[in-house]
């Protein structure tokens, strides 16, 4: 029996996946962030190695029974990420083949597996990805905050923030996100939440994308305003790439990953209507499984190509 491992790892949070010859998942676990260029190597190593023990853990077996292992990850995209992902990954799994490829790679193989189609990434970042029936494929975001990331729960907790400071400095209309931002995040004061934000960004503005769509769900005006940009940069971000693949017309599988779907129903609503408005014939769906699944399927190509070739292992 061959077994191999996956990893989905993003800004908040890694998920891991140990999936056996049958594709059947034997074991799952969790850590925090993995994105390097966000948490910082250290932290993202730790991070897939609490995932990783945790899944092996639940399967039953040791590092030494893992024949393939890939991670995708956010953050991958940079070419001395990627090398240092693998020699982690080589120390930890000496026995397996190692693959490091970025998150959308691994959330597309899992929604669509080699077929073509679309999936549309939201969560502490923003991205999106396709291939066409030709093969062909296209990105659109996935810049980072300083860049893009529009839609993602960072951009919509950061604006969050925003529309609260820019009532306190001109006394404009109250929103409900003026009360419910300290309360969610306990904060004592304004000055309390400027100092942690400042401290680090990443644990603090993801986290008020509930807050938003709560206040939005209670018609405040400055949260709807912010789900319904989100929403329309979203739905740019799928259609830059359907329009390059050439795709508006045909009929494809677009796929929604990450963690700020399903929580808001403008939001989603929103969403879903800027897509079907500009690509009719698009199935639009939520993934159902863990990217990480997409990971471990990688792995165990990897694994098999790499025992048929005679090789033992790839950093």
């Amino acid at each position: 029996m061959q077994y191999s491992l996956g990893f989905d790892g993003g800004g908040t949070k890694t998920e891991c996946v140990v999936l056996d010859s049958d594709g059947k998942i034997l074991g799952e676990g969790r850590g925090g962030p993995s994105n390097p260029l966000r948490c910082g190597f250290d932290t993202a190593f730790e991070s897939l190695r609490q995932a990783a023990n945790e899944a092996l853990e639940t399967a039953g077996l040791h590092t030494s029974k893992i024949s393939g292992v890939c991670a995708g990850l956010a953050g991958a995209g940079r070419k001395n990420v990627v090398r240092r992902v693998l020699v982690f990954l080589a120390q930890e799994f000496s026995q397996a083949v190692a693959q490091v490829t970025t998150d959308f790679d691994i959330a597309l193989e899992t929604a669509v597996g080699s077929g073509p189609g679309v999936v549309l990434i939201a969560g502490t970042g923003s991205a999106a990805y396709g291939r066409n029936a030709a093969g062909e494929t296209a990105r659109a975001g996935g810049y980072g905050p300083w860049v893009g990331d529009e839609g993602s729960a960072f951009e919509i907790g950061r604006r969050a923030v925003a529309a609260v400071a820019r009532t306190r400095d001109t006394g404009g209309p109250a929103t409900l996100l003026t009360d419910l931002i300290p309360t969610a995040l306990d904060c004592q004061d304004w000055d309390d939440l400027m100092l942690r934000i400042i401290k680090n960004p990443d644990d603090i503005f993801p986290e008020l994308f509930s807050v938003v769509a709560e206040a939005a769900d209670a018609e405040d005006s400055a949260a709807k305003e912010i789900l319904f940009t989100s929403a329309i940069g979203l739905g740019n971000l799928a259609m830059t790439v359907v329009r390059r693949l050439e795709m508006t017309s045909q009929e494809f599988r677009l796929v929604k990953c990450g963690g700020v779907f399903g929580h808001s129903r403008m939001l989603d609503a929103l969403l879903d209507s800027v897509i079907v408005s500009g690509a009719l014939r698009a199935k639009v769906s939520r993934i159902e499984i863990s990217p990480a699944v997409g990971a471990a399927r990688i792995a165990a190509r990897l694994a098999g190509s790499s025992a048929q070739a005679g090789t033992h292992h790839d950093a």
